[in-house]
Formats: C-alpha cells, sequence, structure tokens
C-alpha cells in the first residue's frame, strides 16, 4: 500500500453492470492504446482516470501539456489502474463459478468498486428476476471474502500456533507471514490487531490508517497463546482483517432503470452505514461516449452536462458562444437517440449530477488513504517551451505526506539529497512539512554536491 502506484478493483455479481461500468471508466478500448505511466496493463486491466482541478488554471501563462492522462479546460485527468475482477456467485469460497480466480484477482487489489445492480432485476447469481433485493448482494459478497480467507488460515490454524509458540513469535510478526499472500504488510496487521483488540474490550476504533509499525508491540486482551483461540475467534479477526484490507465503495448501477431501485438504494444506505455509496449508471455514459465518439453530442467524461445540436438553436439554453458554435456542427440527432438522451438528461444528470462513473473513482481514490494530488515541478519558469510542461506530473500521494518522503517517491537520490521545497510564492517548505490540497505544487531542491 501506499505510494502512488495502487490499483481500484471493480467487483460484481454476473449482470450487475460490472463489464458495462468498466468500459465507461476504462473509455472502452482507448484506455489500453493510450499513454499511461503504468509499466504493464493485463489483460483483465484498464486505465480509469481520477478528475480533478488543474492549477494550470491559476496560471494563465501556462500552455499545460501533461505526460500522462491529459488536461481540457482546467480539468486534470489523472490517470489510475482499474483491475476487472471476475465474476462473482454465492459460494465462490467453494470454488463455484469463477471463485478461485475471483478471490486470487482480489489480492492485487488496494480498493474495491462494489457494482451492484440496484434496480432489483437481477438475483444473487445474476438471473433476471424482479423484486429482489439488492442490499443482500454486498453482505454475501462481504461473507464469501470472510470465509476463503479463514478456510485458508484455520485448515493451518494448529500448525500456525504450535511453530508460533515454540518460536515464541509476536502476534504481529507471526499474522503478517500468514496475511502477506492477500497483498497484507506489517503495519496494516498491526492495525488490524490493534482494532481486535480494541473491540475486544469495547475500547476506543483504532483508525485504519496503518501505523508506524512498533516491533515490541502486543495487544492486551489477545494473549500470546495461540494454541487457546478457537474458530470463533479466529473468524473474527478475519472479519476485522478483510474489513481493513480491502476498503469498498458501494457503486448503486442501474439507478435510472426503475423498478425497486429507490427502495433498494434506502436499504443499502440504511444497512452499510460506513460505506461510500456512488450513484450510477454506466450504461448512460457508455452511451454518452459513444454519441460523443459519433459527433452528436459535446460532452466529457464527468460533466453534469451535454449539447446536442439542436441545444445550439435554442436561444433558452445556457452556454457561452464558444461552445454553441461547436454545438452547430455537431450531427443532428434522430428521434430514437433525442428520446434516450432525454431520458439520461432527466433520470441521470439532473437528478445525480452525473452518470457517477467518474465520481466512483474519486470516492475509491479517497478511500485508500485520502489522496491528494500533487504536481511536482522542476522551475517556475512559464515562458518559452519550458513552460509549456510546467504542470507535466501528477501523482496522487496519501494526504499529509512529508515532503521528503515525497521526493523519494519521485527517486531515491531526491530523499537521499534534500535539502528543502518550495512553493509557488517562493516559500520553503522543511522536510517534515505536509502535503495537502492547499500545498501541492512543490518544487523539490537538492544538494546537487551529494549526487
Amino acid at each position: 500500500m501506499g505510494g502512488t502506484d495502487f490499483i481500484i478493483g471493480c467487483v460484481g455479481k454476473p449482470s450487475a453492470g460490472k463489464s458495462t461500468f468498466f468500459n465507461a471508466a476504462t473509455e472502452g478500448s482507448n484506455a489500453k492504446v493510450g499513454n499511461f505511466p503504468f509499466t504493464t496493463i493485463n489483460p483483465n486491466e484498464g486505465i480509469g482516470f481520477f478528475l480533478t482541478d488543474c492549477p494550470c488554471t491559476n496560471n494563465p501563462e501556462c500552455q499545460c501539456s501533461p505526460r500522462y492522462g491529459r488536461c481540457l479546460n482546467g480539468r486534470r485527468f489523472v490517470p489510475v489502474k482499474l483491475l476487472d475482477v471476475a465474476g462473482l456467485i454465492p459460494g465462490a469460497h467453494e470454488g463455484r463459478g469463477l471463485g478461485n480466480k475471483f478471490l486470487d484477482d482480489l489480492r492485487h487489489a488496494d480498493v474495491l468498486m462494489h457494482v451492484i445492480d440496484v434496480s432489483g432485476t437481477t438475483n444473487e447469481k445474476g438471473e433476471t428476476t424482479i423484486g429482489y433485493d439488492a442490499s443482500q448482494d454486498h453482505a454475501w459478497l462481504m461473507e464469501e471474502m470472510q470465509l476463503w480467507i479463514f478456510n485458508n488460515l484455520w485448515s493451518r490454524w494448529a500448525s500456525i500456533a504450535r511453530r508460533q509458540k515454540a518460536t515464541n513469535s509476536s502476534l504481529v510478526l507471526t499474522f503478517s507471514q500468514q496475511f502477506s499472500g492477500y497483498g497484507a504488510q506489517q503495519p496494516l496487521i498491526e492495525t488490524v490487531l490493534r482494532t481486535f483488540d480494541a473491540r475486544l474490550r469495547k475500547g476506543p476504533a483504532v483508525s485504519a490508517e496503518p501505523t508506524k509499525y512498533e516491533e515490541d508491540w502486543e495487544p492486551r486482551n489477545l494473549g500470546n497463546d495461540l494454541t487457546a483461540w478457537d474458530k470463533e475467534r479466529v473468524m473474527e479477526l478475519v472479519k476485522v482483517f478483510v474489513e481493513l484490507r480491502f476498503p469498498f465503495v458501494l457503486v448503486l448501477n442501474k439507478c435510472d432503470v426503475g423498478g425497486d431501485a429507490d427502495r433498494n438504494v434506502m436499504k443499502i444506505s440504511e444497512k452499510f452505514t460506513n460505506q461510500p455509496l456512488v450513484m450510477c449508471s454506466a450504461l448512460a455514459e457508455c452511451f454518452l461516449q459513444k454519441m460523443k465518439q459519433q459527433k452528436y453530442v459535446l460532452y466529457e467524461a464527468g460533466d453534469c452536462i451535454f449539447y446536442t445540436r439542436a441545444d445550439a438553436d435554442d436561444k433558452f439554453c445556457m452556454m457561452d458562444e464558444a461552445t454553441r458554435e461547436k454545438a452547430r456542427k455537431l450531427k443532428p440527432v434522430d428521434d430514437k437517440n433525442a428520446s434516450r438522451l432525454e431520458k439520461i438528461k432527466d433520470m441521470v444528470i439532473y437528478r445525480y449530477g452525473s452518470s457517477g462513473v467518474h465520481e466512483a473513482i474519486r470516492a475509491a481514490v479517497t478511500r485508500l488513504g485520502n489522496r491528494v494530488p500533487v504536481y511536482p515541478v522542476r522551475h517556475w519558469n512559464t515562458t518559452g517551451s519550458k513552460g509549456a510542461n510546467l504542470y507535466a506530473e501528477c501523482l496522487l500521494v496519501p494526504r499529509n505526506t512529508r515532503m521528503r518522503d515525497f521526493a523519494g517517491m519521485l527517486h531515491v537520490a531526491m530523499e537521499r539529497n534534500f535539502l528543502y521545497a518550495e512553493g509557488p510564492d517562493g516559500r520553503r517548505l522543511k522536510e517534515s512539512d505536509p502535503l495537502t490540497e492547499e500545498n501541492n505544487v512543490v518544487r523539490i531542491v537538492t544538494d546537487t554536491s551529494g549526487v
């Protein structure tokens, strides 16, 4: 975890719209051939975009030219890696369906977007039905994940407990070894044990943010003898681990389909109060992208509005003259597609502000350590050829990362030879100063004599 390279997993049962969401988020095949900062893209991976305001809006002399992603009218599209996790049905932990593939894919994701069909028109197996309680989907998905990890752990528990007792190993070290296969590192394991320990004594909740690893720390209420643990205690530990290792965003897809959508949204929001919820219509986003490519609409991903040729001739339609001129060059939309666009406008855009696809990515990035877009610059010169590339880089970094640690993310030599950081106003920033939204455009100054 941590750093700037992370993976957002898309999970969901068959027919929930997961593949449609994935295609909408990655802008179809374009994401596969675009430029991105990742060394490898596997067949079930794609590139989505985190949308944020670009600092070039405050610097009119700068011609923004991102090295990765793009910048459109001051809106920055920062590439993020998405993982299309195999479909899941109940019984996955027993190998049903693509259960083994799903659970193996899961290990590589840092945060998960669970695409849920809130229309209630597909059951837990993805079969067509009516009146399905969509609030069940996240509950049984969590149970499948818990049972998968529990079964793996409990089948070896006697051996694990004997070895831990014989070597007198700490619980942190023991469980770090057991959970490492799920992408968990020691700081997270300590947080898991602290949280579990606090819950046993009904104390205050522990932050889900992994803390600095303390080698000599041991929980007071768990004891240090694993041979005394029963199945119930092991299962409770696994539940805490799953909760902290796999943060979720619930993507409530097909919100415009009707049926029981409103009722299911209410039930899900009441049942999962600690999970971020995003209203979404992935199909609407895909359709808008298609109509844009065919030059029927003016639309950009994440927009809260789109325009057609008819809007250009409507004097009551609010748009600037440059946009109106672009709209006049669009192809006219036939009645069938015009009706569909009107429905998207009424049932999705006006009700929820957007299709929700890129809002889901934003929520996932925020869920993962509350990331901040940071722009490292080499200089403050905004003129000539150098100025055109002032904000070339943008990295999504955990909030409050220290300046010196951020320098290390750029290059190990920059951390080793760090002198200070500098803001756009020339103000010097110490190595311990944190990165925040108000403090996210920085120049790193190093001791070149030490290089």
